[in-house]
């Protein structure tokens, strides 16, 4: 976002909207290709809002303005282009298709009150967009199909209805039939289409439960037109029916009656209930509504980081009104496991925008309902809240996936250090879907991306900031046990004039079982070693098995039984049996035997039953151990396995290549189990 211009036309000035009536937020979905952008694009030409659409392949569309998406000639983060249709606002919210940028759809989920789902007249529907249909319908939200480019030699508009049927359900029916460069609606002239005709009656009637009309129809009245496409809105707004209409970006087909649908069909911000909303200590508030004069409610959808202007803040307001130059409370919580610390502070709006893409149009304010950009609130992060500072409020967080792929990532030089740092800040800020995460033990910096197409426009991005960076390959921190008990003796004398230091004491060591952590046992008789100085020895011995016996790994899983010492009446001290305790460890670990740990996670695998044969062979391959498996519906497998941790760096990108995208997965630390043999030679070396 910014004051970046496009060279596809001057878009027109914003409006301001007064009434969360006027308003259509719309997310549109689907899988990467299949023409969103394209289509936006050319409902912007169409609504007079640019001179003339933009290009993918150009890379002049006002959607696709980040230079990743540029590069990549695919959509790599949300966008926002409202148009006005009649006195509808329309803002058009257009989603990356690419599985790795599912947080930016999820986000475009949360601020929209219904769905666009665009399918090409020739590629059919992917798993993916299934997946995002049904997450769709456990809300209830509204979704209608777009099947674009049908102007393809290989489009077959009968083929891909049959195909989204089959996909979404049978609510899915077409409103229009393509003829030509033209529509024909079968609810006004589908005399040539009767059976077509007659499938969408029967949809409207049935979906808006109008049980009169029902009847009436089966009597064979002759419904009238206005009545059905008063149930039709009914039924679409309902959520459980779905009409098709086919639209030609290249021709212009098909969109005024895109547009007239969206207006007439979708629902309005009064008709989509506001997430629920707690003060920010957690006490449940009454449930709120899309109105202007209501509580100041919004939220902070998307964050970015404009050259120009500093943070921009994408908000879609849910209740009240956002007005320039007032003041307003920021708060995050809940994230802190993805590196957003929990977070309140007072702001102040200097001024909103209604952006288009990457341009930002000031309006005066932005009621209820309506998307916005506010700009400069410099401790806003996506997911925040942003509401009155007499009343600081905090809404319920929407889900947002792990991310999986582990990048580590190293500044070439020491400039190159403080440029990260600030970069780093920014984008962790900006993506929920990135977590960072500074290793202490291996001393690395590491990214956990959605997959590689998000690394790779993270590592973009850090090194427009200035970052000169490198990348790494990513270690696993390991831990080190006895695997056998082992006998020390620390021998701790030195006189150097004055108080010498003297300390002896010896140890058993001996191994425990996984997880059972660190045991120290006083075993001390006859005053061998004074009490003020068992601890001591304990401190000591704690130390060393934090700093690792030979290569930093620490120690785990062990019982250290101290059975006896000497001391010295003057020149034994707490720090003295505190090296004889580390001696000691140490000379017991070069008596025994010890041996590496690798942590072990316990993952869960849901993928179609036709990759269920080569994923369980990968796993195996991955040494990893099958705890079963479980049928789910629709010819879908979970599998849950416990698989080494070191095993998984490149899942996210290897369990996609095996399963043609479909499969996904998620993991959580078991516990540590034993290394083979060969690796730790491997590893030791």
């Amino acid at each position: 976002m910014g004051s970046k211009n496009s060279d596809n036309g001057t878009p027109a000035g914003a409006v301001a909207v007064d009434d969360p009536a006027k308003v259509r937020n719309v997310v549109l979905v689907g899988p990467s290709g299949a023409g969103k952008t394209t289509l936006t694009e050319a409902m912007l030409a169409a609504t007079g809002v640019l001179t003339r659409a933009g290009s993918v392949t150009e890379g002049t569309t006002v959607c696709d303005h980040d230079p990743a998406a540029v590069r990549q000639q695919r959509s790599v983060g949300l966008a926002v282009a409202p148009i006005q249709h009649g006195n509808i606002k329309i803002n058009l919210i257009d989603t990356p298709g690419y599985i790795d940028f599912v947080g930016e759809l999820r986000a475009g989920l949360r601020a929209a009150d219904a769905a666009l789902f665009v399918v090409n007249a020739f590629e059919g529907v992917d798993t993916a967009t299934i997946a995002l249909w049904e997450e769709c319908a456990l809300v209830g939200m509204p979704r209608a199909v777009v099947i674009t480019r049908t102007d393809h030699h290989r489009a077959n508009f009968g083929n891909a209805v049959i195909e989204c049927q089959a996909a979404f359900g049978a609510g899915v029916v077409p409103l229009y039939m393509p003829e030509g460069d033209t529509l024909v609606g079968l609810l006004t002239s589908g005399d040539n289409y009767p059976d077509e005709r007659a499938a969408l009656i029967e949809g409207i009637i049935a979906e808006s439960e109008d049980e009169s009309l029902m009847d009436r129809y089966l009597a064979g009245e002759e419904i009238d037109q206005d009545t059905l496409i008063t149930d039709l809105e009914t039924a679409v707004a309902r959520g459980s029916f779905h009409p098709v209409v086919p639209v030609c970006a290249a021709t212009g087909m098909g969109l005024t009656e895109l547009l007239d649908g969206i207006a007439r069909a979708f629902p309005s911000p009064l008709e989509h209930e506001v997430p629920l909303v707690t003060s920010v200590d957690g006490i449940p508030q009454p449930r709120m509504a899309a109105d202007p004069d209501g509580p100041l409610v919004a939220e902070v959808v998307r964050t970015a980081v404009d050259s120009y202007v500093g943070r921009v803040s994408l908000v879609r307001v849910f209740s009240g009104t956002l007005r320039p130059e007032r003041p307003v409370h920021v708060s995050g919580h809940g994230m802190a496991d993805r590196g957003h610390e929990d977070h309140d502070a007072d702001e102040r709006v200097a001024h909103i925008y209604s952006p288009l893409g990457a341009s930002l149009r000031e309006v005066p304010y932005c009621v209820a309902g309506d998307l916005c950009a506010l700009t400069k609130l410099t401790t806003a992060e996506t997911g925040d809240t942003v509401s009155a500072p007499d009343k600081p409020l905090l809404m319920a967080p929407w889900d947002m996936p792990e991310p999986l792929l582990p990048v580590a990532v190293v500044p070439r030089t020491r400039s190159d250090e403080d440029n990260l740092a600030r970069n780093l800040n920014r984008l962790v800020a900006s993506d929920p879907t990135l977590r960072l995460d500074r290793n202490a033990e291996t001393h690395q910096m590491v990214l956990w991306c959605m997959g590689e197409a998000h690394a790779d426009v993270v590592l973009a991005r850090l090194r427009a900031g200035g970052a000169e960076i490198d990348t790494e390959p990513v270690r696993v921190a390991l831990r080190e046990t006895f695997a056998s008990s082992a006998k020390g003796h620390g021998r701790h004398v030195k006189q150097s004039g004055g108080h010498g230091q003297y300390a002896v004491c010896d140890i058993v060591v001996e191994p425990l079982p996984r997880g059972s952590g660190f045991e120290f046992v006083d075993k001390i008789v006859g005053g061998s070693i004074p009490n003020q100085f068992i601890p001591s020895v304990e401190k000591g011995v704690r130390a060393q098995l934090e700093r690792g016996l030979h290569d930093g790994t620490p120690v785990v899983d062990v019982r250290v039984t101290l059975v006896d010492g000497k001391a010295h009446s003057v020149d034994s001290s707490d720090a003295a049996f505190q090296t004889a305790g580390s001696m000691a460890l140490k000379e017991a670990a070069a008596n025994g035997r010890t041996t590496l740990l690798e942590p072990m996670d316990e993952v869960a695998i849901r993928l179609p039953d036709e990759h269920l044969g080569t994923v369980l062979g990968d796993l195996s391959g991955r040494r990893g151990r099958v705890l079963g498996t479980e049928s789910d519906e629709g010819g879908w497998t979970m599998i849950r396995a416990e698989v080494p941790s070191s095993e998984l760096l490149r899942y996210a990108i290897e369990l996609r290549s095996l399963t043609s995208g479909t499969g996904t997965f998620t993991r959580r630390f078991s516990r540590y189990d034993p290394l083979p043999e060969a690796l730790a030679a491997r590893t030791s070396k």
